[in-house]
């Protein structure tokens, strides 16, 4: 098949339909000949011609077949449904039916032409050797069981039958007034549609028939078509009328003449016949006919597309000289004409593709062969995927063209390298880089290295961007570190370039090297080199250079490593730093108070130097602290808070409050400490050291009430001393011991309560009886506490406790006459041995 080059104007809508000239055979008949019809099966086309012939013809247009019918026009060909017979029909009337496969058939010489002629859809079946042909009268002939056929008039007298459709039991047809339907099942015409446009010639625009399925036909005369529903009538509604009558669901009027009708889902596909008016002359000329894809509506109808078709000799065709054949199996239209054949397929998702390639919507075109890509072959989607990176470069897209190349060159390791060399070419290598292969599949390293010499020459920044995401398996590792060495001889100091060869070092394991860059630069990663390689070692002399660095994190690392880098090596390194030195010992005496006690006593004096805050911490909770060598600091420094405490802790409270009060003059303190040592001479020293200062005494008056005795101060206080603010310290002092009054008989009545509670519940106890079977034996001898004989008297002595005995075993009474206690548990009050020497007496 040739494409069809000429349609519609370029459009930026996508057309629905694409079209191809049928050729090879069929080119060569119409060379010679014309086509007068054609009829179309899902194995094979059948075409008739002006010169009386038929032929058979594969989908290519190629000839199988050929028969010699009439020496004038075919007018009709017919095909059952399994293509396995066929009935022709000619102008001079001549009718033929046969089998293309048996030698039976019918021939028949009529005295005026036959138009049309249409074979029973299933006319292989023996019950159904039936069709019509249409002439003058439209006529059904049946082949009876004598193997004779039968003839029936269907129709006459309304002129020319001039089309003839049979869909299983309907067959529908249309002469000079409208369109019947007639029901052979029930053998009953059940329609007549009459046409529009009646001063149109029906010769020359002649009406289209089609069936949408079997109960739905397509009317299109002259420029309006219908669509007509076949529908059961209601059993109460018959009467004399057939059982099946017709409704027109849709009508409307079109913009030109219908040449044919195909269905197409629920839209239909129409042929048009187009007469148009010149703008310099006002006479009509033909023009090239279109094929319409429309929306049938309610009230109307919608185009969805249209296109313009240059058919050979289209400018000389009447409307009548075409037809549209379509083929229901693979959605085919075959628009004949006299001297061409065109037929139309809806475009598959390649002709989407190539569409979106000539409009250059590559992005689109890209997607949809990948959406589709089951159905095309890899290289395909890379050819659209190249031409769309091609357009993307020609327009300076640089950047999308380099992203494109990850979807579109995949694993295809050539074409990557091809592109890297073109990007180079245009001076765009740093475009391509951050999407290159880095995974399983990787280009040769010198492609990798060529890319990083680019961005070393004029992009340090970028440079190291693509040594940290590109691993170090990429590229020839010791290539890379020469060219950076050489950079750095011309700028030493470059903390890019440094830090770069620093990761360069760490790939090539030489951790040596790239620790001394990154201690050099001070740079956050140093840690995490040295945890992640495990370079203790190389660091034990380069602690107080870590320490300069980062102290928190250093300390921190060191003290998390004690068994790489021990406490000594450490307190060695920094002997000459004792700021530094305070910073650790400070935080492993935080994590264990005794780790570090061999370094208490040099702490004392680094943190009466370098943190005073954290000193008095410090003595509270080091057992391992020597408190002389404390003290003697702390007084030399005059640190009263420090001094106070260990004093104190030494014993000396006396010497320490005495510090309070003189050193301090914090009375509050000075309570709070009495409070703590609660010694009655300390409150003593503290009233005496008061007396004379009004200030004090105020406080005491407000503090001591709860401890002594606030009488003793009161007594002690001078006539006539002013003391600041004694009317409210009296009042509070009332109030406290109001207040003790108070917490005092709450007690009191709490603990009647529960002693009355408890009696109560012991008399409740000792009240119960007391079970007493054979089970039972006596706590003294040992032996049941119930006799074998009970006819025999005995006494037995229960106690409270449950200890029971036989009244003979129980020990002599106890100093209080008339009162006997249970031997086992006042031996228990007594103490060990007691109950048994008791038993002895």
């Amino acid at each position: 098949m040739a494409e069809v080059e000429e349609k519609e104007e370029d459009s930026e809508e996508e057309p629905k339909l694409k079209y191809e000239r049928l050729a090879n055979g069929v080119t060569e008949i119409l060379q010679k000949d014309a086509a007068s019809c054609m009829t179309v099966h899902d194995k094979f086309l059948a075409l008739g011609t002006h010169f009386g012939k038929v032929f058979l013809l594969d989908i290519q247009g190629n000839v199988t077949q050929k028969f010699d019918i009439s020496p004038v026009k075919i007018n009709q060909i017919s095909l059952d449904e399994s293509g396995e017979h066929v009935g022709i029909c000619s102008e001079d009337g001549k009718v033929q039916v046969f089998g293309l496969y048996t030698r039976e058939g019918f021939h028949e010489n009529f005295d005026c032409p036959i138009k049309v002629v249409a074979l029973h859809p299933r006319f292989s079946s023996s019950n159904c050797k039936q069709f019509v042909t249409g002439g003058n009268k439209l006529l059904l002939y049946e082949r009876n069981w004598l193997n004779r056929w039968k003839t029936s008039t269907l129709h006459e007298g309304e002129g020319t039958i001039t089309n003839v459709q049979w869909r299983a039991n309907l067959i529908a047809w249309a002469n000079n007034v409208g369109v019947k339907i007639y029901d052979i099942s029930t053998k009953q015409r059940i329609t007549n549609v009459l046409r529009d446009n009646v001063s149109l010639r029906p010769d020359m625009y002649p009406c289209s028939l089609c069936w949408k399925d079997n109960t739905t036909l397509i009317v299109g005369w002259g420029s309006s078509i219908k669509i007509c529903a076949v529908k059961e009538r209601d059993h109460a509604e018959m009467r004399d009328l057939p059982s099946r009558y017709v409704e027109i669901v849709s009508a409307f009027e079109t913009e030109f003449f219908i040449s044919g009708l195909a269905p197409l889902a629920d839209q239909l596909v129409t042929l048009y016949f187009v007469k148009e008016t010149s703008d310099h002359m006002e006479e009509e000329f033909r023009a090239r006919p279109r094929l319409d894809i429309i929306q049938p509506l309610a009230e109307g109808c919608e185009e969805i597309s249209s296109d313009a078709l240059t058919v050979r000799n289209f400018q000389e065709n009447e409307c009548r000289d075409y037809r549209l054949e379509h083929s229901e199996g693979e959605s085919l239209f075959y628009i004949i004409s006299p001297k061409d054949i065109v037929v139309a397929k809806e475009r598959d998702q390649d002709d989407h593709i190539d569409w979106l390639l000539d409009k250059k919507k590559y992005e689109e075109a890209l997607m949809a062969a990948e959406i589709s890509f089951k159905n095309i072959k890899r290289h395909e989607v890379q050819k659209i995927g190249m031409a769309y990176i091609n357009h993307l470069v020609e327009k300076g897209d640089y950047d999308s063209a380099a992203r494109k190349c990850q979807k579109v060159l995949g694993k295809n390791m050539e074409l990557w390298e091809n592109e890297v060399y073109r990007f180079k070419t245009i001076g765009q290598l740093k475009a391509i880089s951050q999407y290159l292969p880095r995974g399983d599949l990787r280009l040769r390293p010198a492609i990798y290295e060529m890319i990083l010499h680019e961005f070393l020459k004029t992009d340090y920044e970028g440079f190291a961007m693509l040594i940290r995401e590109w691993p170090g398996e990429l590229y020839n590792n010791m290539t890379v570190i020469q060219a950076v060495t050489d950079h750095l001889k011309k700028d030493p100091a470059n903390g890019t370039l440094l830090t770069t060869l620093a990761e360069l070092y760490t790939y090539d394991q030489r951790y040596d090297r790239a620790l001394e860059i990154y201690l050099r630069l001070r740079h956050k990663d140093v840690y995490q080199l040295i945890h992640k390689h495990n370079l203790f070692s190389a660091i034990e002399d380069k602690i107080v250079l870590l320490m300069d660095f980062d102290k928190e994190k250093a300390v921190d690392m060191l003290l998390d490593n004690e068994d790489k880098i021990s406490m000594d090596r450490v307190v060695e390194e920094l002997r000459d730093r004792p700021e530094l030195l305070h910073i650790y010992l400070h935080k492993l005496f935080k994590r264990d108070h005794h780790k570090g006690q061999k370094h208490h006593e040099r702490q004392i004096g680094l943190y009466a130097e370098y943190d005073r805050p954290n000193l008095l911490p410090f003595l509270r909770d080091s057992i391992h602290c020597p408190l002389e060598k404390a003290l003697e600091i702390c007084q030399e420094r005059y640190f009263v808070e420090e001094t106070v405490f260990l004093l104190s802790r030494m014993g000396n409270c006396r010497r320490a409050l005495q510090m309070i009060m003189e050193e301090l003059e914090d009375v509050d303190k000075a309570i709070e400490f009495a409070k703590e040592q609660d010694d009655a001479e300390l409150w003593e020293d503290l009233i005496s050291y008061s007396i004379d200062k009004p200030p004090f005494i105020t406080g005491l008056l407000n503090n001591i009430g709860t401890h002594v005795d606030p009488i003793l101060l009161i007594h002690r206080i001078k006539e006539g001393m002013e003391i600041p603010n004694l009317r409210d310290s009296l009042v509070k002092i009332l109030q406290d011991y109001n207040l003790q009054i108070l917490l005092r008989e709450g007690c009191k009545k709490i603990l009647v309560a529960d002693s009355l509670s408890l009696l109560q519940k012991n008399h409740r106890t000792q009240m119960r009886g007391v079970r007493v079977d054979e089970e039972n034996i006596c706590e003294s001898c040992h032996a049941s506490i119930l006799p074998s004989d009970m006819a025999q008297n005995f006494s037995v002595v229960v106690f409270h406790c449950r200890h029971m005995f036989h009244k003979e075993c129980l020990p002599s009474p106890g100093t209080i006459p008339g009162v006997q206690f249970c031997n086992i548990c006042s031996a228990k009050r007594r103490g060990p041995g007691s109950g048994i020497l008791e038993m002895k007496k």
